[in-house]
């Protein structure tokens, strides 16, 4: 078999091939099985997914074990459509006669749910895939490796901050994941997928026993679509010796640095910051779904309503956003969705304007359009696909490679914002605020010492609309989650947010500790 594999908008290179483990699994009998009994069953279309998740989570506190958690999440799903209605079942058992009675069960459920539908599903169109594979980009498949190496190395990173002076408690931990799915269809799309996703984490914190209070330093190390060779630092991808070493110097400076001043004030956004930002007021917003008001009890609906495509003002004209499901390392990013479509990449805000939005293969046609940019998924055998974010990311200047010095330099009395923490918005994606890791004072383009009980407040819109300057592609950094909740019953997926550093100015500056009432 080939290690290239040919999709509609890109080539895809598989480095290493789905586990033997999963294909050994009746892939093409619950096929053949499920989707046949659908037909005879009276479905007009018919689609089953086999999906195995496997998952590890590790965690120490000061240099001792907490946990280790293991778990294998498999089974399958059948969907059809009956008379424009969905219709849905899942089971834990791989064999033939399962896989036809669930597609029976799918049927049933579809012709019971036709008298409350209200608007018949139609599907948009999407070239077949017979036989593909898709393997995510990694070198060395984390569950190959024993857990007590792995628990070694983290025990070796905590070590190096819990010796250090000004640090009481140090807290690590790694969760890895591998998803496997296979995905068949009655239009003849049979595609088999694996990607490997983890997130490694240390916290040091400092606590003031005299005055009860407490602060805190993490890495910035974002989780990705990657390897434990991205653990190990062997593929040159994040300096954890060098991180590490800088913390508890960091946290000592954030625990005696004076409080901010509150007010309109010039920020510097480093990347490891501004990609919740994006998350959660780009993001979310152009979810169409939320848009349409269709999902609006879980986190709300969305200010972007497509009657303002093509005219909302967004932001500056420097603003250019993609969505992307093919963006290496991402952790969205897949060869094809639940669905059956294959990844692309498209434009949500080009020259500041709202000009496209987040679709799956039900959606598109109600937007207008010919074909779904891929954004649907199920994080269980046993929930439906919905409609789900893609690695939604800011471009950086694509004519000149600012760096993030130079975008200091232009500040003569601001702030310089590195990495997340807490953050709140409203149900429907416009007003928000957020704070960070560390919080650096700009005097005369230079940084001056950090301060502290900072947080930026801002309406979507006004916030996008104040960014005067990006910088180029040697700032622009991958970051993201792995927990961003969605529907009912709650799913739960992993999305990566790439942006480069940003100049914004004017933007309401709080001071947590004052508006806490301390």
């Amino acid at each position: 078999m080939s290690d290239v594999r040919l999709s509609v908008d890109r080539v895809s290179i598989a480095t290493k091939a789905v586990d033997d483990e999963f294909r050994a699994l009746p892939l093409a009998a619950l096929a053949d099985a499920a989707l046949s009994a659908a037909r005879s069953a009276g479905a007009s279309y018919a689609d089953l997914r086999v999906h195995r998740l496997v998952s590890q989570s590790i965690r120490l506190r000061d240099g001792r074990v907490e946990s280790v958690g293991d778990s294998i999440d498999l089974g399958f799903a059948v969907r059809v459509i009956v008379d424009g209605t969905w219709g849905f079942a899942s089971h834990a058992v791989l064999n033939p006669e399962s896989a036809a009675e669930v597609a029976r069960r799918a049927v049933t459920v579809a012709t019971t749910l036709r008298a409350l539908n209200r608007e018949r599903v139609e599907l948009a169109a999407e070239p077949v895939y017979d036989g593909v594979e898709w393997v995510s980009g990694y070198d060395i498949d984390p569950f190959t490796v024993p857990t007590p190496e792995k628990t070694a190395l983290l025990l070796d990173y905590s070590r190096r901050l819990h010796t250090a002076a000004g640090v009481d408690h140090v807290t690590a931990s790694l969760y890895q994941v591998k998803e496997q799915t296979y995905y068949a269809d009655t239009f003849g799309s049979r595609i088999t997928q694996q990607r490997v996703r983890l997130q490694p984490q240390l916290e040091a914190i400092a606590v003031d026993t005299a005055a009860g209070v407490f602060d805190t330093m993490r890495t910035l190390a974002a989780p990705a679509g990657r390897g434990w060779e991205y653990v190990t630092g062997a593929d040159g991808v994040w300096d954890w010796d060098g991180e590490l070493a800088r913390i508890p110097e960091w946290l000592a400076e954030k625990v005696a640095a004076p409080t901010v001043v509150p007010g309109p004030t010039d920020l510097v956004i480093d990347p490891s910051n501004l990609w919740l930002t994006i998350h959660e007021s780009i993001g979310h917003a152009t979810e169409y779904d939320r848009a349409i008001g269709y999902e609006s009890a879980y986190a709300g609906t969305s200010f972007a309503t497509p009657d303002t495509l093509g005219t909302l003002r967004y932001g500056t004209p420097i603003m250019h956003v993609t969505g992307d499901r093919t963006e290496p390392h991402g952790l969205a990013s897949v060869g094809y969705d639940d669905d059956g479509v294959a990844g692309q990449r498209w434009d949500l805000v080009r020259d500041g304007i709202l000009v496209g939005y987040q679709l799956d293969r039900v959606f598109a046609p109600r937007l207008g359009m010919e074909r779904s940019n891929g954004c649907s998924y199920a994080d269980s055998p046993h929930h439906v696909p919905i409609q789900r974010m893609a690695n939604v990311s800011l471009r950086p200047d694509p004519e000149r490679d600012t760096t993030t010095a130079e975008l200091i330099s232009r500040v003569a009395d601001g702030l310089y914002i590195v990495g997340d923490k807490s953050w709140s918005i409203d149900m429907q994606r416009y007003n928000f605020q957020f704070t960070g890791q560390r919080f650096f004072r700009i005097r005369d383009g230079e940084l001056a010492g950090q301060v502290r009980d900072v947080a930026y407040q801002a309406t979507t819109t006004d916030f996008w609309g104040a960014m005067e300057a990006v910088g180029g592609p040697s700032t622009w950094v991958l970051g993201g989650a792995f927990n961003c909740g969605k529907a009912q019953p709650g799913q739960v997926a992993a999305v990566s947010h790439g942006c480069p550093s940003v100049l914004v100015r004017g933007i309401n500056v709080l001071n947590t500790r004052t508006e806490a009432g301390q």
